[in-house]
């Protein structure tokens, strides 16, 4: 007979990376896996389809047309603002386990290559926006992710998706440092990057352990 869901007070878990990396699908096996389990779960995304994120979706569509870095980041903070206030909150005032793809931390790495400071960035996010109980960096060499994008079958956004700027952005994911900070290796198939976040979440969400039983 298979054993009741604990219960559970929430989480909040971002999955970060550079475009390509594979985030979003894994953020959605992740969100079924918990799912699957009983636990109450929120599987949600940044830019949010709100108004401000649907400004965002169109930089990233057509470039930045001379927005500076500053007026950039001023929609990102906007969209996050909202999406906190709205979604993220709520969700975990209600005890369910949040899973966002994408978080300050992308503000951090993709505005802070335009030259803006990372830890400022930070600062004025976690002045409204709750500090995750987990973030995972899912990482790929450079070149495996170019390839993946262009796989898609799109040209790349020549303000985000550039190489040198995707250089530049993955430098400063690979300098971010916290406890709550996990780097899981994107390559393989998608089965075996799930399972390395599986094991990674653990430490946070009452997930049973491969051998079924609960850690």
């Amino acid at each position: 007979m298979p054993s009741q869901p604990q219960m559970f007070q929430g989480a909040l878990i971002a999955l970060e990376g550079l475009d390509g990396v594979g985030k979003t699908t894994q953020a959605y096996l992740l969100a079924q896996a918990i799912a699957s389990l009983g636990l109450p779960v929120i599987l949600t995304r940044e830019p949010t389809e709100g108004r401000y994120g649907q400004e965002i979706r169109r930089l990233l569509r057509h470039g930045r047309q001379g927005l500076t870095p500053e007026e950039e980041l001023a929609l990102f903070l906007a969209d996050r603002r909202e999406h906190v206030a709205t979604v993220i909150l709520p969700a975990l005032g209600e005890g369910a386990i949040v899973i966002t793809d994408r978080y300050y931390f992308s503000s951090m790495a993709y505005q802070g290559a335009l030259g803006l400071d990372p830890q400022e960035i930070q600062q004025r996010h976690e002045a409204f926006a709750p500090r995750p109980d987990l973030v995972i960096i899912l990482d790929l060499p450079l070149d495996a992710i170019v390839r993946r994008l262009q796989l898609r079958g799109e040209p790349l956004s020549p303000s985000f998706e550039n190489i040198a700027y995707l250089a530049r952005v993955g430098e400063i994911f690979a300098q971010m440092a916290a406890p709550f900070i996990v780097r899981v290796h994107g390559g393989g198939s998608e089965t075996e990057v799930q399972a390395r976040i599986l094991a990674a979440v653990r430490h946070v969400v009452p997930l049973p352990a491969p051998d079924g039983q609960q850690v």
